[in-house]
C-alpha cells in the first residue's frame, strides 16, 4: 500500500487534479469549498493501471496554511509537485520543494497543470526550464515532468503511467514489528464511535489489538480497521488507515498524537538532531531560538540549542538539541522540519539521531559532537539490522559482510540483536559454525511464518482427506530455497506449530475425519478386499468406487499398500503374502511366478506385481524365471 502527497503553490490546481484522478474532491470543509482553497488535509484514493491501490494526501498550498501541509507529507512514498503553467514556479512552490527535500521524500513527479490555458510551446518550454532550475540539487532533480489538464483530462493517462513506474521503483515499507500511526484526523462516526486516521508505519496493526495513544497514555482497543473505506483485518505498513477505537473518547485525542501498541514507544521532551538551514534564510540561526518542530503529524514549540557553534549561516549544517515545551513521540531516523513562529517561515530540517537524550548537552563538548555523528551513521546493531533486513534470510556471516562492521563490533551487535529477538536464528549452528547458520529479522520471520502456516492451513482446507502438504509444494508457495524451507519447517516443528512427516508437513493437531457416507463407502470397499485378499479390486476400481481423494487417503494412511501402479493390497494381506513367500524360499531355496500364483490362488497379474515389488524392495532377486532371497 502506497501513499502519495501533493505539493505546490496555492490555486495551482492540486485539489482539482486529485478530483480528476480519483473522482472525489478532497476538500471536505465547507470553508474550503466556498473559498476553493485547501485549508486542512484532504484525502482520496485511486487504483493505478497495474491494479495497485494508492492513497492520496492533498495538502494546502497557501502560506497561511503551510503548517497543515507539514502534517500531511511526513508519511508519503512519493510527491506530486504541482505547477500551473500559466504562473510557473511561485513562492510556495519553492517552499514546498524545500520541505520535500528536507524530508527526503523518496520519489516524485512534477505535474504541470492547466495546460489547456496555454498553447504557446515556447512558453511551456520556458516553464519546464524554470522548473528544472528550481529542482536542481533536490530530491526531485531527476523527477519526470508530466503535462496535464484536469478539466479536459489530457495527460492523465501519462501521469498514471508515471506513478506506476515511480512507485514500482520504491522498496516496500519496512515492517519492524512496532506499528505506529501518527494521527492526522480524529472524529466520531455514528454507530462506531471514535475514529482516527493516519499513515501506518513500522509495522502491521490488527483488529482486536490493545493500543495506547501517546503522549497522553490513554489505553483502548482496535475495534475495526479500514483502508480506503474497505474493512480490513490487518493494516499494512505504508497504508492510509482508519482505526475505530473503543475505550477512548474522540475529544480526548488530538492530531499529532501517535497510536501504538502498549509499551513500544515513549514520549520525549528532548531531541538530538542533525540540521540543515535553508540557503534563502535572511539571517543566521542563533542559539536559544524559539522554533516550531514538525515531525510526523506533531507540532510542538521548542527552544533550539546550537551545539558546537555560536550561529549557523544560511545553507549551513550542524548539530542541535531541541528542548520541547510539550512531549511528542519520535524515533531515531525520523525526519523533521523547523519553522520560525514569528514572522512565520520555514527554517530547515533534518534527521533525528537520538529521540531520548539522557542529558542536556554541553554545547562545545567535542565528545558530544563525535557521539552524535556516530549515531547519525548508525550504531553497530542498527547497521547490522539494516543489512539483515536487506538480505531477508541469510547466513549470519553474509549479513556481517554486508554490514561492513569490524569483527569485534559485528560480534557484539550480533549478540545484542539475537538476545533482543530482533534477529532470529533459523539453524542451531552446531559444530562451531555459528556464523554460518541462517538468521532472519523478526519482521521477516513473522511474515514468513504467517505465510507458511496459512499455506499449510489452506492446503488442509482444500484437501481435507490428505494427511498434509508436500514439502515441495510448500517450498513453491513460499518461494524459498530448500535450505531455508528445511530451516523453517524445523523451527515451526520445534515450536509445535506444524508436524514434520518427512515428505509432507501438517498443521499440529490436524486429523482426517470421514463423514458417514465416506465411512460407509470405505467399509464396503474393504469388505471386497477381505473377500478376495489376494485378488482384490485394482487401484483404478478403488478410485472409481471412492473417488481419487478417498482412495489416496487409504494409501497414505497405510491401509492399502500399492505394489504397482495398478495393484494394491490391504496392508495385513501384503504382510501375510511376504511372510509366506519368505517361508517358501527359505524351505525351497527358490520360487517361480506360477508357484506364487498357485500358493495364493490368484491370477498371474497379481503374482507378477507382487514379485516385481519384492525385487524392487530388495527382498528377492530374479534369476531367469525363478526368484531367490536376496
Amino acid at each position: 500500500m502506497r501513499v502519495i502527497g501533493t505539493a505546490g503553490h496555492v490555486d495551482h490546481g492540486k485539489s482539482t487534479l486529485i478530483a480528476a484522478l480519483t473522482g472525489t474532491h478532497p476538500d471536505r470543509l465547507k470553508e474550503e469549498q466556498a473559498r476553493e482553497m485547501t485549508i486542512d488535509l484532504g484525502f482520496g484514493w485511486l487504483t493505478l493501471p497495474n491494479g495497485e491501490e494508492i492513497g492520496i494526501v492533498d495538502v494546502p498550498g497557501h502560506r497561511d496554511f503551510i503548517e497543515n501541509m507539514l502534517a500531511g507529507v511526513g508519511g508519503i512514498d512519493a510527491a506530486l509537485l504541482v505547477v500551473a503553467v500559466d504562473e510557473g514556479v511561485m513562492p510556495q512552490t519553492r517552499e514546498h520543494l524545500a520541505i520535500l527535500d528536507l524530508l527526503q521524500v523518496p520519489a516524485g513527479i512534477i505535474v504541470e497543470t492547466k495546460t489547456d490555458l496555454i498553447s504557446d510551446r515556447e512558453w511551456l518550454d520556458a516553464v519546464d526550464a524554470d522548473i528544472r532550475a528550481a529542482v536542481k540539487g533536490t530530491v526531485l532533480q531527476d523527477a519526470p515532468i508530466v503535462r496535464v489538464s484536469a478539466r479536459s483530462g489530457s495527460g492523465l493517462p501519462q501521469l498514471l503511467a508515471a506513478l506506476v513506474e515511480v512507485l514500482g521503483a520504491q522498496p516496500a515499507r519496512r515492517d519492524l514489528g512496532r506499528p505506529r500511526l501518527p494521527i492526522d484526523r480524529v472524529f466520531t462516526m455514528s454507530g462506531f464511535g471514535t475514529v482516527v486516521t493516519g499513515t501506518l508505519i513500522d509495522g502491521h496493526l490488527g483488529g482486536g489489538e490493545e493500543i495506547e495513544v501517546l503522549p497522553s497514555g490513554l489505553s483502548g482497543r482496535v475495534r475495526g480497521l479500514q483502508t480506503h473505506r474497505k474493512k480490513e483485518e490487518t493494516a499494512a505498513p505504508g497504508s492510509r488507515t482508519a482505526v475505530n477505537i473503543s475505550g477512548i473518547a474522540a475529544e480526548a485525542i488530538q492530531r499529532g498524537e501517535v497510536l501504538a501498541r502498549p509499551g513500544q514507544y515513549a514520549p520525549t521532551r528532548r531531541l538530538d538532531a542533525h540540521f540543515r538551514l535553508l540557503g534563502d534564510i535572511s539571517t543566521p540561526l542563533l542559539h536559544n531560538t524559539e522554533v516550531k518542530v514538525f515531525t510526523g503529524t506533531s507540532e510542538v514549540v521548542a527552544t533550539l540549542r546550537l551545539l558546537g557553534a555560536e550561529e549557523l549561516a544560511p545553507g549551513a549544517e550542524g548539530w542541535i538539541q531541541l528542548e520541547l515545551r510539550e512531549p511528542l513521540v519520535a524515533v531515531r531516523g525520523d525526519r523533521y522540519i523547523l519553522r520560525r513562529p514569528s514572522p512565520a517561515e520555514t527554517l530547515g530540517g533534518g534527521i533525528i539521531v537520538d529521540a531520548q537524550p539522557k542529558t542536556r548537552h554541553k554545547r562545545f563538548d567535542s565528545a558530544v559532537i563525535e557521539s552524535l555523528a556516530s549515531l547519525k551513521r548508525g550504531s553497530p546493531s542498527e547497521v547490522l539490522l539494516e543489512a539483515a533486513m536487506a538480505l531477508n534470510a541469510a547466513p549470519l556471516k553474509d549479513v556481517i559482510v554486508r554490514s561492513r562492521l569490524e569483527p569485534a563490533a559485528a560480534a557484539e551487535a550480533s549478540k545484542e540483536l539475537l538476545e533482543s529477538g530482533m534477529l532470529i536464528p533459523l539453524e542451531n549452528g552446531s559444530g562451531g559454525a555459528a556464523d554460518a547458520r541462517l538468521v532472519i529479522t523478526k519482521p521477516h520471520w513473522q511474515a514468513l511464518r504467517a505465510k507458511a502456516e496459512q499455506s499449510v492451513s489452506s492446503y488442509h482446507g482444500k484437501y481435507p482427506l490428505r494427511g498434509g502438504m508436500p514439502r515441495e509444494e510448500l517450498k513453491s508457495r513460499l518461494g524459498i530455497s530448500p535450505r531455508l524451507l528445511n530451516a523453517v519447517i524445523d523451527k515451526l516443528a520445534s515450536e509445535q506449530e506444524i508436524v514434520d512427516h518427512g515428505e509432507w508437513v501438517a498443521r499440529a493437531g490436524h486429523s482426517i475425519h470421514l463423514n458417514r457416507d465416506q465411512q460407509a463407502q470405505v467399509e464396503v470397499l474393504m469388505r471386497k478386499f477381505a473377500q478376495q485378499p489376494y485378488a482384490p479390486p485394482t487401484f483404478k476400481e478403488c478410485q472409481a468406487e471412492l473417488g481419487d481423494e478417498l482412495a489416496n487417503m487409504l494409501i497414505e494412511q497405510g491401509r492399502l499398500l500399492p505394489v504397482s501402479a495398478e495393484i494394491v493390497f490391504r496392508k495385513e494381506d501384503y504382510d501375510e503374502m511376504v511372510r509366506r513367500v519368505r517361508a517358501a524360499l527359505q524351505e525351497q531355496g527358490q520360487i517361480t511366478l506360477a508357484e506364487v500364483r498357485d500358493q495364493f490362488n490368484t491370477s498371474r497379474k497379481y503374482a507378477q506385481a507382487l514379485l516385481e515389488h519384492l525385487d524392487a524392495t530388495g527382498i528377492t532377486r530374479r534369476d531367469g524365471d525363478i526368484r531367490k532371497l536376496r
